[in-house]
């Protein structure tokens, strides 16, 4: 069954990837097309197929297999879950099969580079990490924070306890930690299918949760099966946890069926945007953290940037821009307010001369204790906000 179970999802991996490929290439204009382009969204959660007379003749059974513990989500609290099962699994001298989904096509690949780690956590996980090689490379030497005007930069100062206070903690590659997490993990004997996305959530004749089902591929752009379709799998278990991150697509469902949000504050949400540049050497200062608030947002927008300087072997720096969803003006852009950030003189003389290495952005959480909800739930991380 596990032989088949690998070789269904990489199938599936496979297909998939081949789809995106396609879909990002090119795009035809067809009288398909036309015939759903009225339509948000051809799903089937919105648009049953037991309706649709072209699915009339498809075979919709799946295969299904068994597991202890599955995860959704491979970021660094679904790989430290996937850990912590397996060593208390290990103290208690069970055999516990740990199954781990992860929708990127290489562990670690969906994460942002850039970020300050403090180590307390994955020294209780983990505690022989620098023995065993945790890319925990560039510790914090100092801490900078500043009110920006459009011309200006005034310190402010950084009290011991508050939050901008960095001493003992690291400068990190998120997405190299989580690799070597997954290390770790697979190590241990947890199973991790990368490039295989959940897409459902599957219940027992009680309403609990008993496992997801991946995504099925093969299925055109007005909805219908191609001669590719292929079934995605159910994957069954006594545990599920879900570690999607913020906004999880099936973590959503879970707060909506169960109401797991009905007795806490909403949670406000914020929008991440990061770049990785490598930068003129007599610019950089390893261990160097930056934050700011002020300029370019206004009195009445929350938000603020971050600007770290990592020792990888070469001079490079995550420079980010963190905009709270909840700006009231309509024509405010985070994306357009990150791009000015930059032209400041503080900021536009680090960058000088470098280049862009990469980028991306990400929603946040921005609550804290008041806006988790119900505690007994199986979600992990930001994904339980």
């Amino acid at each position: 069954m596990h032989v088949m179970w690998r070789s269904r999802l990489a199938s599936t991996a496979a297909a998939l990837s081949c789809r995106r490929l396609v879909s990002s290439s090119s795009f035809v204009f067809s009288s398909q097309f036309s015939r759903c382009a009225h339509r948000l969204t051809t799903h089937y959660t919105i648009h049953p197929r037991h309706d649709d007379s072209r699915w009339k003749d498809v075979d919709m059974e799946r295969v299904a297999d068994e597991t202890d513990v599955l995860i959704v989500g491979g970021g660094p609290a679904g790989m430290a879950a996937a850990i912590r099962v397996k060593q208390l699994a290990a103290e208690s001298g069970m055999d516990v099969r740990v199954c781990l989904l992860e929708k990127a096509a290489e562990t670690g690949g969906h994460i942002l580079s850039g970020a300050v780690l403090e180590p307390r956590a994955l020294q209780e996980l983990i505690p022989d990490w620098k023995e065993k090689g945790a890319p925990l490379n560039t510790p914090v030497t100092k801490d900078k924070f500043d009110f920006l005007t459009e011309k200006r930069r005034i310190p402010l100062p950084i009290l011991p306890g508050l939050p901008m206070n960095n001493h003992g903690n690291y400068i990190v590659r998120l997405g190299h930690v989580v690799q070597w997490l997954g290390e770790q993990a697979e190590e241990m004997g947890v199973e991790i299918y990368t490039g295989i996305p959940a897409s459902e959530i599957l219940y027992d004749k009680n309403g609990a949760v008993k496992g997801v089902a991946t995504a099925d591929v093969g299925i055109a752009k007005d909805g219908s099966p191609k001669a590719t379709f292929e079934r995605g799998m159910e994957l069954h278990s006594k545990v599920t946890l879900f570690a999607e991150g913020c906004r999880g697509f099936l973590a959503k469902q879970l707060f909506r069926k169960f109401g797991l949000q009905d007795n806490c504050q909403e949670q406000p949400y914020g929008i991440g945007i990061k770049e990785l540049w490598s930068i003129d050497p007599s610019k950089h200062h390893p261990g160097q953290v930056e934050h700011t608030a002020g300029w370019p947002l206004d009195r009445h927008t929350y938000g603020g940037s971050f600007l770290y300087h990592l020792n990888e072997g070469e001079p490079i720096v995550s420079v980010g821009f963190v905009v709270g969803l909840d700006y009231s003006n309509p024509f405010l852009s985070p994306f357009k307010e990150f791009q000015r950030f930059k032209t400041h003189p503080s900021v536009r003389s680090t960058l000088e001369g470098g280049q862009r290495l990469s980028y991306g952005a990400r929603a946040l959480n921005e609550g804290g204790f008041q806006v988790i909800g119900f505690v007994l739930s199986a979600l992990v991380h930001c994904t339980s906000k």
